[in-house]
């Protein structure tokens, strides 16, 4: 199983998402304890403060289970250092992608300053994750616009439209042929129609760890043992938690066995 959606611990920033502090060796425990062979980390703090600090910590974090873990950095595309600062993640860290958080980060997915960052990614044969699902700034349709101006680059709604965009995520998920739908904080009712509806191949899965108030994420575990109740089939399982992550990460997760 591959968790497409987890956070490191907030280390430095104090959030109103902040969890419980927590090691890699102890994030590894939690996975296991889960089932979940490797995990997409996405950073806490860089969310709230886009620095290179903070795709440095994520690095760290990753390297001490390479085999476990792979990071997705981040950047506001406002600041004229993005574009370097991205270049940065994959050549000098060795990170699969780029984790952009619009609504936090305070910026409109239409911006031309994505541009050029979308092309680094593509270029290094990363993946971008997009916060979806809180307006104005997520919205699935904004994001799927930027995924057709970019048609080789892999894009994922990270929370597969959450509550209140669900319906708005699959539709787009259907329509744009790059696009991803990770279904993370996505209501079940929502998961079961998505699995239902959406194109094969295109679902992935994520617990939103790290937020936790404990280091053993016990929410996380919960949200695993969700899958039983949305009616998946062996083949859409299979295809959500193994098939479909492994393809966009080959190029750094390799031939890891992973189970469903």
């Amino acid at each position: 199983m591959i968790d497409f959606h987890t956070h490191t611990p907030a280390w430095k920033s104090a959030t109103w998402l902040a969890g419980a502090a927590f090691g890699a060796g102890e994030f590894v425990q939690f996975m296991d304890s889960a089932g979940i062979d490797a995990a997409v980390v996405l950073s806490h703090d860089g969310l709230f403060d886009p620095t290179p600090e903070a795709n440095d910590d994520v690095a760290g974090f990753v390297a001490e289970y390479p085999d476990r873990m792979l990071a997705f950095g981040t950047a506001s595309p406002r600041q004229r250092t993005a574009v370097a600062e991205v270049e940065r993640c994959f050549t000098t860290l060795g990170m699969a992608g780029l984790k952009l958080h619009p609504w936090l980060q305070g910026f409109s997915m239409h911006e031309r300053s994505l541009d050029p960052i979308c092309e680094v990614v593509t270029a290094a044969g990363g993946v971008l994750l997009c916060h979806d699902g809180t307006p104005p700034y997520s919205t699935p349709l904004q994001i799927a616009a930027l995924a057709r101006r970019h048609p080789r680059l892999p894009v994922v709604l990270g929370h597969g439209g959450l509550h209140d965009c669900w319906r708005e995520a699959l539709a787009a998920t259907v329509e744009t042929p790059n696009l991803y739908l990770c279904v993370c904080g996505t209501p079940p009712y929502a998961a079961r129609r998505i699995l239902a509806q959406a194109p094969p191949g295109k679902v992935l899965f994520g617990t939103d760890a790290g937020l936790s108030d404990k280091p053993s994420q016990d929410y996380a575990v919960a949200r695993v043992r969700e899958i039983d109740g949305w009616g998946a089939t062996p083949d859409q399982r299979r295809a959500m938690l193994v098939d479909a992550p492994h393809a966009l990460l080959e190029k750094w997760i390799g031939p890891r066995k992973v189970a469903t």
